[in-house]
């Protein structure tokens, strides 16, 4: 697929959504008082790792076909993980009320008190908080635009490889 644009703008792009998705979830936070659960947070670090790669792509504008290919697999791979999670989230949003687990410890507490692969297990199965659903637009939770936009954006860093301009 060519894009009509130089392949340094198109990594703008992708920065600037994501970018964008971050002051959203914020604004959403701060503003609005939606607070986040750990499928949530964690979903932030892989949307604003995603923006990372796409900042580095502009900054450093890859000319070689193997370069080429690491930014993509990077912006796809981290796309991935955040979609994963959100499906994740999205699952347990969509639960039968008597199938939801129960609320769990916060991030902060889960962290402290486990290593860190063992936190990561427990806060990806998802907790009774991580099924609540707050805020909507367009009759879709937080969890399904996120997965939407990882989704997008994951293609977008993807196509970025068979950019030739």
């Amino acid at each position: 697929m060519k894009i009509p644009f130089p392949r340094r703008i198109c990594y703008a792009l992708g920065f600037i959504v994501a970018t964008s998705l971050i002051v959203f979830a914020l604004y959403l936070q701060q503003v609005k008082g939606e607070e986040p659960c750990p499928l949530c947070i964690f979903q932030r670090v892989a949307m604003t790792t995603l923006g990372l790669v796409f900042l580095l792509g502009t900054i450093h504008d890859p000319q070689s076909p193997k370069l080429i290919r690491l930014y993509a697999i990077l912006g796809g791979g981290f796309a991935s993980l955040g979609a994963a999670i959100a499906a994740r989230q999205v699952w347990l949003q969509h639960l039968p009320p008597d199938q939801v687990p129960s609320c769990g410890p916060g991030l902060n507490y889960i962290l402290k008190a486990h290593p860190f692969f063992n936190a990561l297990q427990i806060v990806l199965k998802g907790s009774g908080e991580c099924a609540v659903v707050g805020w909507k637009f367009a009759g879709l939770a937080i969890s399904e635009w996120s997965l939407l936009w990882f989704l997008a954006l994951g293609l977008w860093a993807i196509i970025q490889s068979a950019n030739t301009r």
